[in-house]
């Protein structure tokens, strides 16, 4: 199976993320209810937006879940088939040099939004320092996309593992990469209300305003792998 990333290359990239083995949980996570939402061989348990199963465009191998930007049939975004609203999203990605892809939480699948972007905020993904898309703060790897700038800058090199968090309870959302944490806020309050309006979402009918959706893979035209994607639900 064509991959772009081999595995001896995944693995000098992700030494510092190796303490265990991947795409598995440790007792400790099993115990705090913790669930795989990728298990290293399969695209079960993801379908691709608005349609039934996955597309052609995202491959698994060496146990690693990517996009195949060359595969011009089966595109698209990549959700989870179950909704989630107060979780703990954990996920390894590496991205390609001049990359741009996005976490997309709380997707509102309906025919009415034929994109996930409409509906659900944005963990964005990139590589900093090559990307176009990196002229504004707020569109930063680890950014609440065009709304809220990274704190800090966390991000590991293009070609290197980064490992992200996002936290969404009750409202409350923090971001971490690499340990850090990048973005605090809290969703549906009057100030988060205040930076969309700000925003390039601010005349977007139903973006953010649901609070229980579907998580994505940003299909954005560029290599990105994952691995090790788990959630807590709270």
């Amino acid at each position: 199976m064509k991959t772009f990333f081999t595995l001896s290359a995944l693995l000098l990239a992700g030494n510092c993320l190796m303490a265990q083995t991947n795409n598995e949980l440790s007792p400790k996570e099993k115990k705090q209810g913790w669930h795989l939402l990728f298990d290293g061989k399969t695209t079960q348990g993801w379908h691709s937006y608005l349609k039934p199963s996955a597309g052609q465009g995202w491959t698994v191998g060496d146990g690693v879940i990517q996009l195949d930007p060359a595969v011009k049939e089966g595109r698209g975004d990549l959700v989870t088939d179950n909704e989630y609203g107060n979780f703990e999203l954990s996920i390894d990605w590496n991205i390609a040099e001049e990359g741009n892809s996005g976490i997309i939480f709380l997707v509102h699948e309906d025919k009415a939004f034929d994109a996930t972007y409409l509906t659900g905020p944005e963990y964005q993904l990139l590589d900093d320092k090559k990307a176009e898309d990196n002229k504004k703060e707020n569109h930063l790897a680890a950014s609440l996309y065009d709304i809220i700038a990274p704190a800090k800058e966390a991000e590991n090199p293009a070609g290197q593992w980064n490992h992200t968090v996002i936290r969404l309870q009750n409202g409350e959302l923090t971001f971490w990469l690499n340990r850090v944490q990048t973005v605090k806020t809290h969703l549906w309050d009057a100030n988060f209300t205040e930076l969309v309006a700000k925003s390039k979402f601010k005349n977007w009918k139903g973006f953010a305003e649901y609070h229980k959706g579907r998580i994505a893979l940003q299909d954005h035209g560029h290599h990105i792998a994952f691995r090790n994607i788990k959630i807590h639900e709270l």
